[in-house]
């Protein structure tokens, strides 16, 4: 169950974070204006919340764990909201990336 909650927690804040840049990129790049840029940078605040729920009381393991959510999770973000097709090499790294996170997060550890 730790480890169920555990994933929950970095999806969401994946959603938060990648969500929030997205938000982001449209008010600046896409010109839609500062309600995006403000939804944006809300949603970039609490990603930096979502952190501090997972179960594990080290903030550099978190973090460099999340990194493989976050690659993985952009290549999907851009599926889904910009028509993106990524090619095989994406696909495998992004895969690379996940079992890095697997192995950094929830690998056994002695004592």
């Amino acid at each position: 169950m730790v480890i169920a909650r555990s994933a929950a927690l970095f999806v969401l804040a994946a959603l938060f974070e990648i969500g929030g840049a997205w938000l982001v990129w449209q008010g600046v790049r896409e010109h839609r204006g500062w309600v995006w840029i403000g939804a944006g940078v809300v949603a970039l605040g609490a990603y930096g919340f979502v952190a501090t729920f997972q179960p594990d009381a080290h903030f550099g393991r978190i973090l460099a764990a999340y990194g493989g959510i976050f690659v993985a999770g952009s290549i999907a973000w851009g599926m889904v909201a910009d028509g993106y097709r990524p090619d095989r090499w994406d696909v495998t790294g992004a895969l690379i990336c996940l079992a890095g996170m697997a192995v950094i997060m929830y690998a056994p550890r002695g004592g």
